[in-house]
């Protein structure tokens, strides 16, 4: 284990040690392009903020007002009928929204029923199999200036959906 200890604390400093040896052998000026690429990376993060201030907003919105709670309760019988955890739905729900946001929700439901129940189980591999689909495609979109999604969006949310319930079946079989 020390050994692998050892090789992730040199991975970095590493990577920026080729960087600049082949910079160098290159003959281009290190510096400048460093200097150039901090300067696109601040103007995306500028063009990206006011995607991102609205996607927090919304989801803090959505979890402290009890929509979600409210959302689950009522599809509570329909989750029962195809034997889908009531549980995990607001997981669900959240995940392809926000990431902060469900893992909040995952470190929850580990706490409540614990890490090795079926539940703390099925909301790891919801969490290792889905995407937060929505932020993902309004951050990339929005930075290339892209306004129709319909398509991707429509694509990407039913992998999250076959992600989540493939995630339940598998939970359920191997439990």
């Amino acid at each position: 284990m020390q050994v692998i200890g050892f090789i992730s604390n040199l991975a970095m400093p590493m990577m920026i040690l080729l960087i600049v040896i082949y910079g160098i052998a290159e003959k281009s000026k290190i510096f400048d392009t460093f200097l150039e690429g901090a300067k696109e990376g601040l103007e995306i993060v500028f063009t990206i903020f006011p995607t991102l201030v609205g996607l927090f907003v919304a989801i803090g919105a959505l979890r402290t007002s009890g929509i979600i709670d409210l959302i689950v309760h009522f599809i509570t019988p329909i989750l029962n009928i195809v034997k889908f955890p009531s549980e995990i739905m607001p997981l669900a729900m959240l995940r392809p929204i926000s990431g902060n946001a469900s893992m909040a929700i995952a470190t929850d439901i580990m706490k409540n029923y614990g890490v090795d129940s079926i539940f703390g189980t099925m909301a790891s591999v919801i969490m290792g199999s889905t995407e937060t689909t929505l932020y993902t495609i309004a951050l990339y979109t929005s930075c290339i200036k892209v306004k129709k999604t319909r398509f991707v969006l429509i694509a990407a949310l039913i992998a999250d959906i076959v992600g989540i319930a493939v995630s339940v079946v598998v939970c359920r079989i191997m439990s």
